[in-house]
């Protein structure tokens, strides 16, 4: 049986080697179709009594052929004529980071605001108002045609940081989940409308400006028969030629950083969250600390004959105590809004880029379980047929011998595939560690906002702190009911005893 081998580094269709090369690069036969020259090659072989012998597809001819199950196909019924410009790399070396960090948050920014009014008539479900700057729409999306969206976006962008969305809740949901739900969705969209991937995908700008009825089978129809970004990518069968001899070194190393930064920033994320949760219970205990003192200047209950304060005191100090509620509630404002502020500014953003950084620990996940557990299963499902084909020879059983050898050429084309899968998912890879490279300075901003909001609320409580001393002053009288002012703990110790 006569075997054409691919040898040397693959470029992107090495017609020198193939048969079947005169086949458009953007049109790939169908699965049940031949190129040109294979059918050229099979008329004369069949003239001169030659057996057909097995031949090698490319590698567009083996996604679209029904070859392997190890490959993965199109999603849906039918495939419909490729949009391959879609997808095309733009120019420049993208192993390295071409855009800043206010570059990529300057692409989008999108709004995720609670419908005031719940839908449906007997079950009710919340709705989401999504606001893009960019495309300058404003549309009402529900949980799960976020999650359609993201089914799309792992389909088409197999290799790529998806983020991870919040977890469904089974049971009726209070407002602080949907609370929690609502921001975790922000940080969702904004992440992918600043992905340079996906921002230029149309499925993107219909999930953001598609104000029509059934969104869903529309994000599902945008995905059929297209394939993902392998199919498309111009440099997806010679991207071993972009990648390090030490690659999975580096792979194995980049990982292992970006747990350890996780790991870091989750701590951070948590202490964070504890100082902006104290400063709103700062102010709850300002608050209800002030109305204490209203409700006792407010006391309507008369003096007992022996009491030692004269009516006209007790009433000054009542009143007194009425007007401190005044400021103790201006504090607690001071306090909340801190607080508030510290929630926005530097924990949320501390969960953004946590939400990036498990999105390339899942994505290295993938990797692992998919294109080289897939790869690994070929190769040993391709060492078992060898072996049957080296006993149907021994057996002297041609029939056999030929179906194997058959089976032989066409497991041998499936790991090509996934060798180059491989390969592409390692530039992919790289390439969104970059990108986690190019958040990282989201650090100095985060550190900025916290110091910035802890500076700023210290001083207007400071304020608000010294405008209150003079008000103390008539609560504390002396034996000719004249005011005195209160002296400070070091004053009261050089008191003569």
């Amino acid at each position: 049986m006569l075997h054409l081998y691919w040898n040397g580094p693959p470029p992107l269709y090495p017609e020198e080697l193939l048969v079947g090369s005169n086949c458009p690069p953007t049109a790939p036969p169908g699965p049940h179709q031949t190129c040109p020259a294979s059918v050229e090659q099979t008329k004369q072989q069949a003239e001169n009594g030659q057996k057909t012998p097995s031949v090698r597809r490319c590698p567009r001819q083996l996604e679209t052929g029904n070859i392997s199950e190890d490959v993965p196909t199109p999603w849906g019924p039918e495939q419909t004529e490729l949009v391959p410009t879609q997808m095309q790399m733009p120019p420049g070396n993208m192993l390295l980071p071409s855009q800043s960090l206010q570059e990529l948050l300057a692409r989008d920014t999108v709004q995720v605001e609670v419908s005031p009014e719940k839908k449906g008539l007997f079950l009710k479900h919340v709705e989401y108002e999504v606001s893009s700057q960019r495309f300058r729409s404003s549309v009402y999306r529900r949980y799960n045609d976020f999650v359609v969206f993201q089914e799309v976006l792992l389909h088409r962008f197999p290799y790529r940081m998806v983020p991870a969305l919040p977890p469904k809740r089974v049971l009726g949901a209070d407002r602080e989940f949907i609370e929690a739900r609502r921001r975790a969705l922000k940080r969702f969209i904004n992440l992918v409308a600043r992905h340079p991937r996906f921002s230029e995908d149309v499925v993107l700008k219909l999930f953001l400006s598609f104000s029509g009825p059934d969104v869903q089978n529309k994000l599902k129809e945008s995905a059929q028969g297209i394939g993902d970004e392998f199919l498309h990518c111009k440099v997806a069968t010679h991207a071993k030629d972009f990648l390090p001899a030490d690659i999975q070194a580096q792979f194995a190393a980049s990982r292992e950083l970006v747990r350890s930064v996780y790991n870091s920033f989750y701590k951070l994320r948590d202490r964070a969250e504890r100082i902006a949760t104290r400063a709103i219970d700062n102010a709850a205990d300002l608050l209800m600390f002030g109305k204490e003192l209203s409700a006792l200047g407010s006391d309507t209950t008369p003096l007992p004959p022996w009491a030692a304060l004269s009516s006209n005191t007790w009433g000054s100090l009542k009143q007194a105590l009425r007007g401190l509620s005044v400021e103790f509630a201006l504090l607690a404002d001071k306090a909340a809004l801190q607080g508030r502020q510290e929630e926005s500014d530097v924990v949320e953003k501390l969960n953004l880029f946590l939400d990036l950084l498990q999105s390339y620990k899942d994505l290295c996940e993938r990797h692992e379980k998919g294109v080289l557990h897939r790869h690994q299963r070929a190769l040993h499902r391709h060492s078992l047929t060898k072996r049957q084909a080296l006993g149907a020879a021994q057996s002297r059983e041609p029939e056999a011998v030929e179906q194997l050898e058959s089976r032989i050429v066409e497991q041998e084309n499936a790991i090509q595939t996934l060798e180059l899968r491989s390969h592409f998912a390692l530039y992919c890879l790289r390439q969104e560690t970059q990108l986690v490279h190019v958040y990282l300075p989201l650090t100095s901003h985060i550190l900025g906002a916290f110091v910035s909001s802890q500076s700023q609320g210290h001083h207007e409580m400071s304020k608000v702190w010294n405008d209150l001393k003079p008000k103390l002053h008539c609560l504390f009288a002396g034996p000719s009911s004249v005011p005195t002012r209160p002296r400070s703990p070091p004053e009261d110790s050089l008191l003569p005893r």
